[in-house]
Formats: structure tokens, C-alpha cells, sequence
């Protein structure tokens, strides 16, 4: 249990440069949302409901982190800060990050029977700050979701998603086999798609100025030759 613990620990002092001390990781609320879930997972697995329900209430007045006691999360499961929500039926593989303001929401079962209704993290997976990760959709083995993206589809392998829709960006392997890249969005890297179709307007619509420019200019030079004429 000691050795487990160390091993969380040194787990998230590669991922957080902030603490100075093992003793300051044990006061971060995501470490303290983290135990509490186990708990109340253990009771949720044994069919009691309530004391789970109300274990879960105690961690999120505690560390206003909301997981809910059926979720799945596998080791050494970091969220950076808090404000975190994470859905029942969500899973969380191994070394997964997720950042402040993340939701894991869930979506309405088209048969209204409740079912899987909520993300699956696989492991390594980067959520960056206040990201939307909604349905019953596949997030791929190392992964990465900008700030503020909205994702409602599966996420490829090694991907970086970003925007609202969020939309894939495939990652060279030299950045894929990185061990980690803080806030899962590394700019110097890679680009947001939204950015570039705007680029690309602007462009397209600088070129069609010149041609209208050029058109006006012929006009006018013909009207002055058949004036002269």
C-alpha cells in the first residue's frame, strides 16, 4: 500500500513541477477526490447506493470535484486542480490527466433504457482546461483535448482534438512518444484547425479583392479608350 502510494505520488511530480514535497501533493483536492471515489466505487460495487451517493456529496464538499461512485479509473488518475465532473458510466484507463473545469457528460440513450452514456479514457489521455468530453465516445491511448474544445466523437490514437466542434490534428511520432506535455497542447507543434480555415478565407478572400481590383481597372481603361475614340 506504502510502495503504491509512492508510486502515485512520484506519477504526478513528473506531471505537476509545482510541489516541492510528496507531504504538498497530499493536500491537492484531486488526490482527495481520487480516495474518496475508491471508497465509494467499493460501495457502489457492493450495491449500496445510498452510502455510496453519499460518500461521493462528502468528496464533493470537500474537494468540489464530482465524480460520480460508478465511474471506472484505473491508476494513477491526476486532475490538476478541481471543478472536475466525471459521469457514471465514464472510464478512465492508466496515467490519464485531466485539468481544471472538465466535464465527462453523458448523453440521452435514444431507447431511454440508461446504458453507457459517458466517455472512455484510454490510458495517457490529456484533458486540457475547461474541455467538454460528452457520450459514449472512445478518447484513444495517448490522446490530447485542447482548453475549451467540445468533443462528441471518437478520438484517434495520438490525436490532438481542438475547437468547438472539436476536430483532430495528428501528431508527428517524434511528439507522440513524449512521456508528457502539460495542458495537452503543445502550440509550437500543432495548429488549430479553425485558425487555418480562417487563414485560408482570408487569403482566398485577398485574392478575389485583386481580381475585382483588376477587373475595375480594365473596365475603366476600356470606358477611357472609347471615350477618347
Amino acid at each position: 500500500m506504502i510502495g503504491g502510494l509512492r508510486a502515485y505520488l512520484a506519477s504526478i511530480r513528473a506531471r505537476d513541477p509545482a510541489p516541492r514535497s510528496n507531504m504538498e501533493i497530499l493536500l491537492y483536492p484531486g488526490v482527495w477526490a481520487l480516495f474518496w471515489h475508491r471508497v465509494a466505487h467499493r460501495l457502489f460495487r457492493s450495491r449500496l447506493f445510498f452510502l455510496a451517493r453519499a460518500v461521493n456529496h462528502l468528496s464533493r464538499w470537500l474537494t468540489a470535484i464530482d465524480i460520480h461512485p460508478g465511474a471506472k479509473i484505473g491508476r494513477n488518475f491526476f486532475i490538476d486542480h478541481g471543478f472536475v465532473v466525471i459521469g457514471e458510466t465514464a472510464e478512465i484507463g492508466d496515467d490519464v490527466t485531466i485539468y481544471q473545469c472538465v466535464t465527462l457528460g453523458g448523453t440521452s440513450p435514444d431507447n431511454g433504457v440508461a446504458g453507457k452514456r459517458h466517455p472512455t479514457l484510454s490510458n495517457g489521455v490529456i484533458i486540457g482546461s475547461g474541455a467538454q468530453v460528452l457520450g459514449p465516445i472512445t478518447v484513444g491511448p495517448r490522446a490530447r483535448v485542447g482548453a475549451n474544445a467540445v468533443v462528441t466523437r471518437d478520438v484517434p490514437e495520438g490525436a490532438v482534438m481542438v475547437g468547438i466542434p472539436a476536430k483532430s490534428t495528428l501528431v508527428e511520432a517524434e511528439a507522440w512518444k513524449k512521456d508528457f506535455v502539460p495542458y495537452g497542447t503543445p502550440c509550437s507543434e500543432v495548429y488549430d484547425p479553425a485558425t487555418q480555415k480562417l487563414e485560408i478565407m482570408r487569403c482566398e478572400l485577398e485574392t478575389m479583392r485583386k481580381r475585382l481590383d483588376a477587373l475595375l481597372a480594365e473596365r475603366q481603361s476600356d470606358a477611357e479608350r472609347r471615350d477618347r475614340a
